[in-house]
């Protein structure tokens, strides 16, 4: 047995992580878009790293689109197995296929209207039908079910914490009469999510999956979420009149954002002024997660016996219509401004920002991790110019950020998750979904936690798996 990682390897997104059984079944572990890797986005995309006719069974842990973003890609390059997730997963991801289908399609359009002489026209990687395509083949497994795939292939899903549906995988693959057991993360959330449950303890596995977006930082000892947004509200627009533009993820960020407003309304703190979600997205994603109260944490369920509408406040208005958020940037009134996509390099967010950038009297706040090199990456390094559809604009607005509001755990979080298993039986432990750097400093602290075998592996790299090593044995260890 052999596993590739031709995604989310030492950088975070992209997510693609192959297993290759000796009897050729490969099962892909989600089928991500890569999202804001400047110029070199585009052909990371384009090319997978492997034959998506040969997959077998691919198995999606959540439904950001760094994880689910090139499955309608798959399909239309000749994927025809089964998909497996958790029913509000495929809930999630139906509309962010749909969204990303269409975004990539406008973002096609209006580059091809802005062409430059020997520039070439731009395409989409996928169309609406390849997302029907795609949502035809989604078999539903649900949290603790223990599922067989096909005979010597067991599936389990436990919550993970991150988002509504997300999942930790675990396979338990026999071969040759050996069983091996396979765990990958996904995304880890939060032990105290503003809304959500903390993640599940699992059962122990011989090689994990682990990812290490946030494997140096803490997000604790931070001011609270609603101190922080209700100081960036009334300095933005009470004292200087200007505009708080928010990009966030339409799943989690954007219901988190809401919800700690609506708890500062509560408290009779809300600024009286115009709040605005300028993602349609965003709305299907909130009511789908009014659907699935399920989800919620003690907190949360303590709010809603007086509160039914936990996200929603005096004030607030979904956008919906292109013409209705073009009229956003002709409002010169003071507002909140809520749009996706989380790092800025696309949607409608994108055209806010280039609209306000230059008014010092704005805020651009950043709420969530970002690639480096995405455009909400330079504005938390403090780029003072960046680029925004192919044109260049000096920084003159206000960059700020709430580090806290991360949905991926920190340090902390990961080896909690982590310490329901015993690292002498752990045979190896692959760091993804991390910079390189970061990865580096979390296996050091995974290694002193006594997890002796840890590889952080390249771009495209694969390893083979065994179902029983010697000591010493198994893939190569980087760690420093």
């Amino acid at each position: 047995m052999k596993i590739a990682f031709h995604g989310a390897a030492r950088t975070v997104t992209g997510s693609k992580h192959l297993i290759t059984l000796k009897n050729n079944t490969q099962i892909l572990l989600d089928c991500g878009l890569f999202q804001g890797m400047g110029h070199v986005t585009d052909k990371l995309n384009d090319y997978f790293g492997f034959d998506a006719k040969k997959v077998t069974y691919l198995v999606l842990s959540h439904a950001h689109i760094d994880h689910c973003g090139l499955l309608p890609k798959l399909v239309a390059d000749g994927f025809n197995g089964k998909i497996f997730c958790t029913s509000a997963t495929m809930d999630l991801a139906r509309i962010l296929m749909m969204d990303s289908a269409k975004i990539q399609m406008q973002d096609a359009e209006y580059s091809n209207r802005h062409l430059r002489e020997g520039e070439e026209m731009e395409e989409s990687l996928y169309t609406d039908e390849d997302v029907t395509k795609t949502l035809s083949l989604v078999k539903i497994v649900e949290y603790e079910e223990d599922f067989e795939i096909e005979e010597n292939i067991r599936l389990k899903f436990t919550d993970a914490g991150h988002i509504l549906g997300s999942a930790a995988v675990h396979l338990t693959i026999t071969e040759d009469g050996k069983p091996t057991r396979i765990t990958f993360s996904g995304d880890v959330g939060r032990y105290g999510d503003l809304l959500l449950k903390s993640p599940q303890t699992f059962d122990q596995a011989d090689y994990i999956l682990m990812e290490s977006t946030y494997g140096d930082s803490l997000h604790k000892d931070l001011d609270p979420i609603e101190d922080m947004l209700l100081e960036i509200i009334n300095n933005t627009c009470n004292v200087k009149k200007g505009k708080v533009i928010i990009p966030a993820f339409a799943v989690g960020r954007t219901q988190e954002l809401l919800f700690a407003l609506n708890g500062l309304e509560l408290k009779g703190k809300l600024p009286n002024i115009p709040y605005y979600v300028d993602s349609p997205l965003s709305s299907k994603a909130t009511e789908i997660l009014k659907n699935h109260p399920e989800v919620y944490n003690n907190g949360v369920k303590q709010v809603l016996k007086s509160d039914h509408d936990i996200f929603g406040f005096k004030g607030l208005r979904f956008i919906e219509s292109v013409d209705e958020s073009k009229a956003l940037n002709q409002d010169p009134k003071p507002c909140v401004i809520i749009s996706a996509s989380g790092m800025a390099d696309a949607g409608r967010v994108k055209h806010h920002i280039k609209n306000n950038i230059g008014d010092q009297k704005n805020t651009i706040l950043m709420v969530g991790y970002c690639e480096p090199r995405s455009l909400g990456g330079q504005l938390i390094a403090g780029k003072k110019v960046v680029e925004i559809f192919r044109d260049e604009y000096e920084v003159k607005a206000e960059v700020r950020s709430i580090k806290s509001m991360s949905a991926h755990g920190d340090y902390e979080d990961l080896l909690q998750f982590l310490s329901c298993q015993d690292p002498a039986k752990v045979k190896q432990l692959f760091l993804v979904h991390g910079e390189y750097e970061v990865q580096q400093h979390f296996a050091t602290r995974l290694k002193d936690h006594g997890f002796k075998n840890v590889a952080i592996p390249e771009y495209h790299q694969d390893f083979s798996l065994t179902p029983a090593l010697s000591e010493g044995e198994g893939a190569q260890t980087v760690i420093s």
